[in-house]
Order: structure tokens, then sequence, then C-alpha cells
């Protein structure tokens, strides 16, 4: 006989976990399933230890620059195993407070596989068997994994998924990252700081392709000036794995390459975790791997809700957790406001760091806006300068007509700190006016977004 409960999430990510817990603190008896780890992918093999490695390879970073601060600490060094062990230490302390937050909301945990045999009913395959379990609210929340081309498929051993890269066997000498979205050159900075020769491959005019284009141009300046090789517009056509190298095969404007590696990071992309679950018996409908569903991340079918990556872009973390506040929400009888994707902040945690929200300036444009620049470079900040990190550029868009701001973007150290300032702008319905009138704080970082504001209407300060 089945155990009934009032919602069952699928996934215990930033999506089901936020999820299961809102509806529990709304009075409703809550299930949650995970195949593997409590947190997800997020918290155990993405955000969370990715950043813990990357606070290690900026400490290593600013140690080598110790002189410029007039400071002297000898040779610098790492213990690469050390340096993971930090990072497993991190994801797991998590991991454990998820589990804490369960028991602390009354949250039944059920640790298996989970499929849909029908509409309202999830059975999970533990080790002890099977469980049956009934809802008239199921949240899938299963999120997505590594993208695999055809003849660039991760090995383990010298072609590393993100898995094999944040729980590296060796320290790369000769590392290509293929891709340079958020995960691939995130990776490239941490290797790339503790001394790796790398060299990062995008199919795309530009690294970071989904960024404003001067944003763009600005960060793979700073990264060539750190040490990398960055080849854009480029395939990489095939990869011959060798006993202790590997070789690979580049193609750019029809003419062929080849260098060899002793390591190669695959970073292109992702597919959703729509397999096994019985969602086409069910009548979901699926598009290149994620579910497809309504503003309130409705799929169709009554009662059944995804939310997070499995239900496509952006694939954020906390667009994820959003999601599942708001169809708890749903569930619960009240009217929440659907999420509006361009009010949501991406964030990239390479060196320099990347952050943006809403509309570059070439797709302001494209939708037919008549637009207002302002930028801001990190060198006439004072903050900037005294922290040794001079190398940054804000940039704002605003409609020119209306002063809506329409996007905001930027390079440089803490920007992912920064860029939530103009999140709450754009949710707030905020114009130029508005953010010319506020007082930013002195000294900070945060000043750099009012000049460009400031510049963006003819009355920059400090340029």
């Amino acid at each position: 006989m089945a155990q009934n409960f009032d919602v069952i999430v699928i996934g215990s990510g930033p999506g089901g976990y936020v999820a299961a817990i809102r509806a529990a603190q709304l009075g409703k008896k809550v299930a949650i399933v995970e195949r593997e780890n409590l947190g997800g992918i997020c918290l155990n093999w993405g955000c969370i230890p990715t950043k813990a490695l990357l606070r290690s390879a900026e400490v290593f970073h600013l140690m080598e620059r110790a002189g410029d601060f007039g400071l002297s600490a000898g040779t610098p060094g790492f213990d690469l195993d050390k340096v993971v062990a930090r990072s497993r230490g991190v994801a797991k302390q998590l991991s454990s407070g998820v589990a804490h937050l369960m028991k602390k909301n009354k949250i039944t945990v059920f640790m298996g596989v989970a499929s849909l045999p029908k509409a309202g009913t999830v059975s999970v395959k533990t080790d002890k068997g099977v469980e049956e379990l009934a809802a008239p609210a199921i949240i899938l929340a299963t999120g997505a994994r590594a993208r695999a081309l055809p003849g660039l498929e991760a090995d383990g051993d010298r072609v590393w998924s993100y898995r094999e890269a944040l729980v590296p066997k060796r320290m790369p000498k000769d590392l290509l990252v293929i891709g340079s979205g958020a995960i691939g050159i995130e990776f490239a900075s941490f290797y790339n700081a503790l001394g790796a020769k790398t060299t990062v491959v995008e199919v795309m005019d530009r690294v970071l392709p989904v960024e404003d284009a001067e944003i763009s141009a600005f960060a793979r300046k700073r990264f060539v000036k750190l040490g990398m090789t960055i080849l854009e517009g480029t395939t990489v056509k095939s990869l011959d794995r060798k006993a202790d190298s590997v070789v690979a095969t580049f193609e750019k404007d029809g003419k062929a390459t080849t260098a060899t590696f002793d390591t190669v990071i695959v970073a292109v992309g992702i597919v959703g975790n729509v397999e096994g679950l019985g969602l086409e018996a069910l009548g979901v409908k699926i598009d290149r791997t994620h579910v497809v569903t309504d503003d309130y991340c409705r799929t169709g079918v009554p009662g059944l809700y995804a939310i997070g990556d499995v239900a496509g872009a952006p694939w954020l973390a906390h667009k994820a957790s959003h999601e599942g506040v708001m169809v708890a929400e749903l569930i619960a009888g009240q009217k929440p406001h659907p999420i509006k994707p361009g009010s949501i902040a991406g964030c990239t945690y390479c060196q320099p760091q990347v952050a943006s929200v809403g509309l570059t300036e070439a797709k302001a444009k494209e939708a037919g806006h008549e637009v207002r620049v302002g930028r801001f470079p990190f060198i006439g900040n004072g903050k900037a300068i005294a922290l040794g990190e001079p190398e940054g550029l804000v940039k704002t868009v605003f409609d020119a007509k209306t002063g809506e701001l329409l996007g905001a973007h930027m390079v440089g150290a803490e920007v992912t700190e920064l860029i939530q300032g103009y999140v709450i702008g754009r949710t707030l319905e905020t114009t130029e006016a508005e953010l010319i009138e506020t007082v930013f704080p002195h000294p900070t970082l945060s000043e750099a977004m009012h000049e460009s504001v400031l510049d963006a209407y003819g009355r920059v300060i400090h340029i």
C-alpha cells in the first residue's frame, strides 16, 4: 500500500530541498526522494565545492603577490590533496546541513531512484526494495548532468568531466579546457592559478559567449595576462587518447591543427535528467532533454510540476530555489508571482569574476530599445586600488526614453557580490533617477556601480 503525502519532491538539489521546506512550512506533509546525496549536484559536485577550490586558488594567487602589499612569506606552495580535501569537507558540511533541515521540517527522506508509474504516484527503488508513494502534487527537481559529445566523452583518466576535475588524481601540467561557459572558465581559472599551462577552446566567436561582448573582451584580456591561451571560434574535432597524453585536433576557418595535453576537461553544456522517470507515458512534453513548463512550472499534467535545471534555462541554483518556493506556494493555494528570468543574475567565479543581469547592450538594441550606456573602470575606484584589484569594469544599459535599467554587466573583484544591487533595482523597477539619487558608501567597490549609472547620463565624477 502506498504511503500518502501532500507533496512529493523528486531531487534534493537547491530547487528540490527548498521546495520541500517551503511546502512543509505551509503545513503540507512532504516527502523528498534523492538518489545520491542530499543537496544534489550543486551542493556536492557543483556550485559549492568549486567555490571552495577557487578560494584556495585566490589565496594562492595573493600569496604570490605578497610583495605588492609589502609582505613576505617565502615561496608559496600548495598541497593539491589538501586543497581538494577542504573542498570536499565544505560540501559534506552543507550536505549534512540539508539533512538537518529535512529533519527539522519533518520532511520524510527516501534515498533511492524514483519513477512515476502513473499520475500522482511515485515508485522509489531503494536498497531495501521498492517504496510506493502517492500525492496530489509532485515536483520534479531532478537537475541536469554534463553533456557528452561523440568522441569527446570523459574517461576519468586523461579526459575529465567536472566530477574528475573536482577530485583530481594529479595536478595537470598541460591542460585543455573545452568550453568557456561558467563551468569551463572556472576550472580553467583554478588550474591556471595553481600553475597548469592552460588552453581554453570555445566554439563561439568569444569566451563567456552569453555575457555582454565588452565584458567578454575585458575578461579575455585578463585571462591571457594571467597566462591562459584562448582559442575562439575553434572546434575540437577529435581527441586521440594515449597512455600519458591526449592529442587534440582543432579546426578553425577550415584549417586543422593539433596540440598535445596531459589532461582535458570537457565542459560543453548540460542535459536534463529526464530519463527513466516515465514522463513520456504520462504525457509530459520534453524539448531537447528539458521538461516544457508554463510560467508557473506546470507541466500540463495535473499536479505535476518541474523546476530548476530539468525545466530549462537559466541553469542557475538560485533560479531553481525561487521556482521551488513559487510552486510550493501555488500548491498551498497562494498566488505567487512567476519568476522573471530577466531579473535573475548570472555569476561566474573565474579570475576575474564576471556577473550580469538583464539585457546586454546588443540584446537591448535587438529588442528595439534606444539605449544609454554607462561604463566605469575599477581603476577609478579608490577601494579597488587599495585592494590591489584595479582591473575591472561596470557597464549599465538603460532605456533612453524611460530610464529603465535594462541590464548591468560587471567584471572584476567581488562583482558576484555587487550584482545583487542591480538585481534589486530591476525587481523594484528602478529607473536611473533613483539610482543616481542613491548614496553609495565610501570607500567601496559599489561606488563603481553608481559612477557607471552617472556615466550613462553624462554625470560621471571620477573619470
